[in-house]
């Protein structure tokens, strides 16, 4: 429904998803702390009663139960959304994210953390994805384009000014201005390094391991992660077959998510420094900003990275002020979205410390790719010691999935965030409902009452 002749375009519904994939029952995404993973979204899309009929489409990423608890706090969120105009947002979603951030009484369940704070992320980043939409760009481009001046202004600073004030972050975006034409042109040709995980999940045996791991390679990867920390004996054999299948000068990084405490993380990545680890990934709480120091200062020179499960610019902001990360790791859908994203990335240039994005969940590798193309060709200029995660499934699930060629990202170039799915995807795995879950609902009633028809049977006969 179009809006009156004359009268602005405005948000007119909130839609919500819980929407979850099978991944568990192939162990895909499987490590120590997160055995048997459903790869799901809790997924919004911005409705409008805009001519274009455009959408902006964003999501937060779970692993299953509890999608729906994040789903209901998105939901809390829609009027705040509802009735706002359609250019006004798009012109500056920073008005929003101040007041989604800035909500008193919402506000008192994070504050800018946890479950609250990433249904603030799913809305941002469905702004983000109508901005870059109706501004006929992809996200990374519309960014890169855009003023110094306006990027700062889409930032939260609280918090931030004994670390980054607004003037160093001026300085750092109108210094990334300098060549980034070219740099444009050098990322449309050649894509943004990626290293890939799909051969790593705990769940997969030797052979599997061996097989995805030469695969990787032959693909043009230079670098591949492994999932550890459930058995030390089991991981140095893992990491044995790892390395001698990639050889010695393929970068191969060790990720415990978060499994350790920091005398055990330690003792551990002691015992895998001879398979030549390039980094130990969340060794210990995300929270324990001095315990990743320690870490770091013990098994140097393997790096530690982190960040994951960092939950706002705050704890980012300590990591770097006491030295405790060598590789931080943004996340497209854990912090409050794009702003605050831009904030990390505005921090780690300052501290000179390289971003290597998190991506291996559904549709994270589709958002982030964005935020790292940007920080390429205007905010750092360079990829050296950067690459974006990347995982092989559930890509077919979205309209403009992420292309590897030669072991790098190729740059987007539909408008938008990429964030938006299939429709059919969406009818088939909303939970419960949704074509595939009720279907295997029916099938796992069959299967309890053809049980219980046996066990009655074995007690009459007994």
């Amino acid at each position: 429904m179009s809006p009156t002749p004359g009268t602005p375009a405005r948000i007119c519904a909130v839609d919500t998803y819980d929407i979850r994939f099978p991944t568990s029952r192939e162990l895909d995404g499987s490590d120590a702390m997160n055995p048997d993973p459903d790869y799901s979204a809790a997924y919004v899309v911005l409705r409008t009663d805009a001519a274009d009929g455009l959408e902006g489409h964003g999501f937060t990423f779970t692993i299953g139960r509890g999608n729906e608890v994040q789903v209901a706090a998105i939901e809390a969120l829609r009027g705040h959304v509802v009735g706002r105009s359609v250019d006004e947002l798009c012109a500056d979603p920073g008005t929003l994210n101040r007041d989604l951030i800035g909500d008193s009484q919402l506000r008192w369940l994070g504050p800018e953390k946890g479950v609250m704070h990433m249904a603030i992320g799913a809305v941002m980043n469905a702004v983000w994805d109508l901005a870059a939409k109706r501004a006929e760009k992809p996200l990374w481009q519309l960014l890169a384009d855009a003023d110094p001046e306006w990027v700062v202004r889409q930032i939260d600073f609280r918090y931030l000014s004994d670390a980054l004030t607004p003037e160093e972050a001026l300085a750092v975006l109108r210094r990334g201005r300098e060549g980034a034409q070219e740099r444009l042109a050098r990322l449309l040709e050649r894509g943004y390094p990626a290293y890939t995980t799909s051969a790593g999940w705990l769940g997969y045996d030797d052979d599997k391991l061996t097989r995805l791991a030469a695969e990787a390679v032959a693909d043009g990867f230079r670098q591949i992660k492994l999932k550890v920390g459930a058995d030390l004996e089991d991981d140095v054999r893992r990491c044995r077959v790892a390395r001698s299948v990639v050889g010695p000068d393929i970068r191969m990084a060790i990720d415990a998510n978060q499994r350790w405490d920091v005398a055990e993380a330690i003792r551990w990545t002691e015992a895998l420094a001879e398979f030549d680890p390039y980094w130990i990934e969340e060794p210990t709480s995300p929270d324990d900003v001095l315990g990743h120091a320690a870490v770091r200062e013990a098994v140097a020179p393997v790096k530690v990275a982190t960040g994951e499960h960092v939950q706002n610019r705050v704890v980012f902001k300590q990591l770097l002020q006491v030295g405790a990360l060598d590789v931080l790791q943004i996340d497209a859908a854990r912090v409050g979205g794009v702003n605050e994203n831009l904030a990390i990335l505005l921090l780690a240039a300052k501290f000179g410390v390289p971003v290597c994005p998190h991506a291996g969940g559904v549709g994270l590798c589709e958002l982030v790719q964005h935020l790292s193309m940007y920080d390429y060709v205007a905010v750092t200029g360079t990829t050296e010691d950067r690459v974006i995660e990347y995982v092989d499934h559930l890509h077919d699930h979205f309209l403009d999935p992420v292309v590897i060629r030669e072991g790098h990202y190729t740059a987007p170039t539909a408008p938008g965030f990429s964030a938006a799915m299939r429709p059919e995807s969406i009818a088939r795995y909303t939970f419960p409902g949704g074509d595939f879950w009720a279907a295997d609902l029916r099938t796992q009633k069959k299967t309890q009452k053809k049980s219980q028809e046996q066990t009655q049977k074995k007690g009459h006969a007994a």
